[in-house]
C-alpha cells in the first residue's frame, strides 16, 4: 500500500504535574530519549527508532490528560485539502507558522467533536535513530536503547461523547478505515472504534465517554514478547502503578501491558498484532464478549480499563 496523506500519530502532548517525576518515568524507566530543552515547563522525547526530533511532549500543568495530538502528513499542501474537507463538517481551522512548535513546520489546528485538539503538520526536523542512513547496520551503539526498549510511538485512544462524528471525519476527510469496533449487543451502539491509516490495526481509537476531551492512553511499540516481559520486570522493580499485567487483546491481537505515569496518565507497551490491509474487513465485537475483546488470556473485563481516563 502506498501511504499518502496522514502517515501516523507524530506527536502527543501530555499534561503532567511534576517534570522531575515525569523525566524519571518517561526517560529513566520507559527509556525515551530526551532530545530538546526549550521552555521551562516542557520536556521533549523520542523513541529510539524514530527519526523525527520528538514524538512525546510533556507539559507541566495542574491537571493531567492530553493537551493535543498531532498527525504527520506526507505533503504540506495536504493541509489546505484537509481544511476544505473539515469545512463540510462545520469545523474551522487555524494555522500556526513554522517554528511556533520546535523543529516543526507550519501546523493546522482544529478541534474534534469529542473536544480534542488536533494538529496536522508535514515537516519536523530529524535527529536520526542512532544509526547512519548509509550502511546503517542493525543496532545503534550500546546505551542508546534502554529502559523498556521502545521502538516508536504507535497509537492513542481518546474518549468523548460523539465518537461517531469522529469516525466520519477520519474516514471522509483523512481516509482512515474502521479496522475493529465494539458495539452494544442490544442496541448496536458503537462503544469503541478503532481506525487505521496504515497497515497497523489502529492509529487512533475512540471510546464512548460522557465527558469530552478525555484521554485513555498512548502506546509504545516493542520489538518482541521478551521485551514485553522485560518491561513488566521494570514495572515491578520500580513499583510503577500498573493497570493490566501482561495479557493479550482480542481487539488487534496485540500482547500488552497498561500502567500509569506519576500524574495518572495511562501508558501502554505492546508487541504483535496483525497486518491491516485496505481490503481487510471491519471486525466487530459486541458486549457479550467484552472480556475476550479486551483481554483474551483471562476473558475478564476490567472496570478501571473502561472507565478511568484523564
Amino acid at each position: 500500500m502506498a501511504l499518502t496523506g496522514l502517515l501516523r500519530v507524530g506527536e502527543v502532548c501530555l499534561r503532567v504535574f511534576d517534570l522531575d517525576e515525569a523525566r524519571r518515568h518517561y526517560g529513566d524507566r520507559i527509556g525515551l530519549i530526551e532530545t530538546y530543552q526549550g521552555e521551562d515547563d516542557k520536556l521533549y522525547y523520542k523513541c529510539p527508532d524514530e527519526h523525527d526530533w520528538y514524538s512525546v511532549v510533556l507539559r507541566q500543568a495542574d491537571q493531567a490528560g492530553v493537551e493535543y495530538i498531532a498527525f504527520k502528513t506526507l505533503n504540506d499542501a495536504d493541509l489546505e485539502q484537509y481544511e476544505a474537507g473539515l469545512s463540510e463538517f462545520g469545523i474551522g481551522v487555524t494555522y500556526v507558522e513554522a517554528g511556533a512548535y520546535p523543529k516543526s513546520g507550519r501546523r493546522m489546528i482544529f478541534t474534534l467533536p469529542t473536544g480534542h485538539e488536533i494538529h496536522i503538520y508535514a515537516h519536523k526536523d530529524q535527529i536520526g535513530n542512532g544509526m547512519p542512513t548509509r550502511n546503517p547496520g542493525t543496532i545503534p551503539d550500546e546505551g542508546y536503547i534502554r529502559g523498556m526498549r521502545t521502538v516508536r510511538l504507535d497509537h492513542v485512544l481518546i474518549g468523548g461523547p460523539d465518537i461517531g462524528a469522529n469516525r466520519e471525519i477520519f474516514s471522509k476527510v483523512f481516509g482512515f478505515v474502521v479496522s475493529e469496533q465494539l458495539v452494544d449487543h442490544e442496541t448496536e451502539t458503537p462503544l469503541a472504534i478503532f481506525m487505521s491509516a496504515s497497515t497497523k490495526p489502529h492509529d487512533i481509537a475512540f471510546l464512548l465517554q460522557p465527558e469530552p476531551n478525555r484521554f485513555h492512553h498512548l502506546s509504545f511499540l516493542l520489538d518482541s514478547i521478551n521485551d514485553l516481559y522485560h518491561a513488566a520486570d521494570l514495572i515491578g522493580k520500580h513499583e510503577i502503578a500498573i493497570d493490566v499485567a501482561p495479557n493479550r487483546h482480542g481487539v488487534t491481537r496485540g500482547a500488552t501491558i497498561y500502567f500509569f505515569d506519576p500524574s495518572g496518565n495511562r501508558n501502554e507497551v505492546f508487541t504483535g498484532g496483525y497486518v491491516h490491509y485496505p481490503d481487510t474487513p471491519t471486525l466487530t465485537w459486541d458486549t457479550t464478549q467484552v472480556g475476550r475483546a479486551t483481554f483474551s488470556h483471562d476473558n475478564l473485563p476490567r472496570e478501571s480499563f473502561l472507565n478511568v481516563l484523564t
